[in-house]
């Protein structure tokens, strides 16, 4: 077993895991997409996009691509969701919420394609 490739498939669904967690709900609704779950999601995106530039492989390439879309997004909705909630004189609106959701659910976009990779690349794997 590569100890490496485990750490790597860890990061990647953890990534998806916590981006879907975030993401699903009423998407109006502010109570039920945890700030915390988002910081989480950000922060393990990261982790996720750092481990994806060692892989020279042209899927490898895609993977990064696909974390750094993420993170990208993620990194938005997270700075959407700090400007409303700390800066906007209004709050967390279900506006606010929405868009915040949104963007986030590009990301799990992104992971979801992410994670369907990891799963061609480890069932195309050949011993030789």
């Amino acid at each position: 077993m590569n100890l490496e490739k485990v750490v790597f498939g860890f990061f990647v669904l953890l990534a998806a895991t916590l981006n879907f967690g975030f993401f699903i709900g009423d998407i109006d609704r502010p109570e039920l997409h945890n700030r915390y779950e988002l910081f989480a999601a950000v922060v393990v995106n990261l982790i996720a996009t750092v481990l994806k530039f060692g892989d020279r492989t042209q899927i490898g390439a895609v993977h990064l691509a696909t974390s750094l879309v993420a993170s990208l997004q993620l990194v938005a909705a997270a700075l959407m969701y700090g400007y409303a909630a700390y800066v906007s004189t209004a709050g967390m609106t279900p506006g606010w919420t929405a868009s915040v959701v949104s963007v986030a659910g590009g990301a799990l976009l992104a992971n979801l394609v992410s994670v369907v990779l990891l799963v061609i690349e480890t069932v195309s794997f050949h011993r030789g």
